[in-house]
C-alpha cells in the first residue's frame, strides 16, 4: 500500500516539473519585443568602425544615440525593418554641432556625422574652411593632440605616419594637429584638416527645407554631404526623416586587443573615454562692442 502511494505521488511530481514551453516562448518574445521598442524608440548602443569622427570619435568607440530628440521616423526604428517614407511624429530639427546618425540615401547602413548648417542656410567650403551664409565659419589652430596609438588606431593610412610619438609616460601615440571649429550658436569642437584634398572645396548651395548638411570631424577622411557622386557618401543634404538619432555620450572604448580570454575585455578598455559626453561645448560670445 505504501509503495504504491510512493509511485503515485512520483509520477504526480514528473508531471509537476514538466515545461510549458508555450509560455517559455511567449516570455522570450516579450522581452525581445521590449529591447526592441527600447532601442527603436528611446536609445541604442552604437559602434564606431571608421576614423571620419576623429579626433573626437576613436573606432572602438561604443556610445549611446538617443531615438527621441527629433522625434520619431522610419530610420528611428532599429533594423531599418519599417519601409523608407517622409512621415515624422513630434519631429524637430537638430541644433549646430549636434553629432547625429544620418542613413545612408540607398542602403540601410548608419553613418555618424555633425550637423553644420540647417535648413535654409547657404553652405560652401573653400580650402576645407566651412562658409555659412557667405561668412567664413570660425577655426583656430590648436595644439596638438595626442590620440592613442594601438590596434584600433594605427596612426597609418591616413596622413598622420609622420606624427608617431610618444607621450611622458613613454608610450606612443598619435600627435595630431587639430583646429577648434565654432558654429554660429558657440557650438565649438575639435577637427583634423591638414590635407590638401578634393573635398576641401564645395561649391555653395542652400540647403532645401527638412534637410541638414553633415560633415564628419576628420574632414580629411570623410563621406559625408560634401560627397554628391561617390555611392559611399551621403550625396547631399540628408533629409530629417533619415536621421535615426542623436549621439549622447561614450559608455566604454576597446583598443582592438579583446579576445575569447576573459582577462581582455578588461586588459582592452582604453582609459578616460568612458562616459565622455558628446554633446558640442559652447563657446562663450563676446558682445559685438567687445570684439
Amino acid at each position: 500500500m505504501t509503495s504504491g502511494t510512493a509511485a503515485v505521488k512520483t509520477k504526480t511530481d514528473t508531471s509537476d516539473d514538466k515545461v510549458d514551453w508555450i509560455a517559455e516562448i511567449r516570455g522570450l518574445a516579450v522581452m525581445l519585443l521590449a529591447v526592441f521598442a527600447f532601442h527603436s524608440f528611446i536609445a541604442k548602443p552604437f559602434y564606431i568602425p571608421s576614423e571620419s569622427m576623429m579626433p573626437n570619435l576613436l573606432v572602438g568607440d561604443r556610445l549611446v544615440v538617443s531615438k527621441y530628440p527629433y522625434g520619431w521616423n522610419w530610420s528611428s526604428v532599429s533594423f531599418h525593418l519599417a519601409p523608407r517614407g517622409d512621415w515624422r511624429v513630434m519631429g524637430s530639427t537638430p541644433e549646430y554641432g549636434d553629432i547625429v546618425i544620418p542613413v545612408h540615401p540607398e542602403r540601410d547602413e548608419d553613418y555618424i556625422k555633425r550637423v553644420v548648417a540647417l535648413p535654409g542656410d547657404r553652405i560652401a567650403v573653400q580650402n576645407g574652411r566651412i562658409i555659412l551664409n557667405g561668412a567664413p565659419v570660425e577655426q583656430k589652430v590648436e595644439p596638438a593632440i595626442a590620440l592613442p596609438l594601438d590596434a584600433n588606431s594605427r596612426c597609418d593610412g591616413f596622413g598622420f605616419d609622420d606624427f608617431r610619438a610618444q607621450n611622458a609616460a613613454g608610450d606612443d601615440v598619435c600627435r595630431v594637429p587639430v583646429l577648434r571649429e565654432t558654429l554660429p550658436n558657440g557650438a565649438t569642437y575639435l577637427v583634423i584638416d591638414h590635407q590638401n584634398q578634393q573635398l576641401d572645396n564645395f561649391a555653395e548651395i542652400t540647403i532645401p527645407e527638412g534637410h541638414v548638411f553633415v560633415m564628419g570631424d576628420n574632414r580629411d577622411h570623410s563621406s559625408d554631404s560634401r560627397e554628391l557622386a561617390h555611392p559611399q557618401g551621403l550625396l547631399g543634404p540628408v533629409p530629417l526623416e533619415n536621421i535615426g538619432g542623436r549621439a549622447e555620450f561614450i559608455t566604454f572604448s576597446l583598443d582592438g586587443t579583446t579576445s575569447l580570454n576573459p582577462v581582455t575585455w578588461w586588459t582592452s578598455l582604453r582609459e578616460g573615454r568612458a562616459w565622455s559626453t558628446l554633446r558640442p561645448a559652447i563657446a562663450e560670445r563676446k558682445p559685438a562692442a567687445e570684439r
